[in-house]
């Protein structure tokens, strides 16, 4: 299975966030980015690939330890950014995110400790994906424009495990499929 751990933001917040994506879809040059859809939107923890079946009992099980170990916490989507020249345009986050950094590193200890190889280390930024571009692409009018928003404020409450289906038509812009296989309560959540 393809997995990885996230935090999903709830509806009402993912449809203000949607709101303001219809409006920069609308801006020039937006037809030359893949805009993901609503069901895609998350902050990922932690990406763990190709996961071997007989791995996921014990990855599930860290995962519950580490969020059981996190208490939750408030978030909000705010402001926006890039990585790679436009190859991907993404909203950030505001509220504890550190309480969010320390959640991904222990999703990530939690799965190296299940023998999921993870590869090196790399620093958390919080970032939802909303576009991507294959090619490097001005979307310093899209950044400009999620530096303005600022998303209501939801407590945190729960990790994801979600498995990511690729998709396999072949149909130009089609999304990936994402289909939560675990939910674990955070701290007191639980």
């Amino acid at each position: 299975m393809r997995l990885f751990a996230a935090v999903l933001p709830p509806e009402d917040v993912t449809s203000e966030l949607a709101a303001l994506v219809a409006e920069l879809r609308k801006l020039p040059g937006a037809g030359e980015l893949r805009w993901t859809g609503r069901p895609g939107w998350h902050y990922t923890l932690a990406f763990y690939g190709e996961v071997d079946d007989a791995l996921v009992p014990d990855l599930s099980a860290r995962l519950e330890r580490a969020a059981h170990r996190t208490a939750p916490f408030p978030l909000a989507v705010r402001g926006g950014g890039q990585f790679g020249h436009g190859k991907a345009l993404w909203a950030g986050a505001e509220g504890d995110v550190a309480a969010l950094r320390l959640l991904a590193d222990r999703a990530e200890a939690a799965a190296r400790r299940a023998g999921v190889p993870m590869g090196e280390h790399r620093r958390y930024k919080a970032h939802l994906t909303v576009a991507r571009s294959r090619e490097a692409v001005d979307v310093r009018p899209y950044v400009e424009a999620l530096g303005a928003f600022t998303g209501r404020t939801w407590t945190v409450a729960d990790l994801a495990l979600v498995r990511s289906n690729l998709p396999k038509s072949g149909v130009p812009g089609e999304q990936p499929r994402y289909e939560v296989v675990a939910r674990r309560p955070l701290g007191a959540a639980g």
